[in-house]
């Protein structure tokens, strides 16, 4: 059985090798994140990942794992910003409050699907002006949902989580590999 991993993310290969997961292959599948109007935030995520799933090309045999990562602040999604000024708009927003970071994991194997969805809750502090300016400088927040990571500079913004810290970085841990070994791929094998 080859592993799929459906995703560019450095983070989600780095958190599959602390369960010695070691994908096969990585095919990041190109498809539209774009939310869909009033979509509420964790149904977003589910849909995201379970549609990236089904867009990699894989064998019937192959295991492909996809997954998404949205912060939510209530009913608002806070994607991945396009800009240092959305950005911005999204760390102000966030500051001093606590949001949601769901991430959405998909497992396909043929034509069985295995879903999940894990929940977080993160409290950021409000940023000065200066932290704000100098995080933006630093680019940490490109490609990260919300506009920051917990496990880079941001982590410093972040004084309580609740939830799963694997799960906030993009991948939870401990569900994937309860998902995985439901698949029957053998994540606890003998290290070579």
């Amino acid at each position: 059985m080859r592993l799929i991993l459906g995703s560019a993310s450095p983070r989600r290969r780095d958190l599959l090798a602390q369960i010695g997961v070691v994908p096969d292959a990585i095919l990041p599948p190109d498809i539209d994140e774009t939310p869909r109007p009033r979509e509420l935030p964790r149904p977003y995520c589910a849909r995201i990942a379970l549609s990236k799933a089904m867009a990699v090309t894989a064998a019937p045999d192959d295991l492909v794992l996809c997954a998404d990562t949205t912060v939510a602040l209530g009913r608002r999604i806070m994607g991945k910003p396009a800009d240092a000024g959305e950005a911005a708009r999204f760390l102000v927003a966030l500051g001093g409050r606590r949001h949601s970071v769901i991430t959405a994991i998909a497992l396909r194997l043929g034509d069985r699907v295995w879903t999940r969805e894990s929940v977080s809750a993160v409290k950021m502090k409000r940023l000065s002006d200066d932290e704000l300016n100098s995080y933006l400088a630093s680019e940490d927040w490109r490609g990260k949902a919300g506009g920051y990571g917990i496990q880079g500079l941001a982590g410093a913004f972040i004084p309580w989580i609740s939830g799963s810290f694997t799960g906030i970085m993009g991948l939870p841990v401990a569900e994937t590999a309860q998902m995985l070994a439901a698949a029957g791929y053998p994540i606890w094998k003998a290290q070579a």
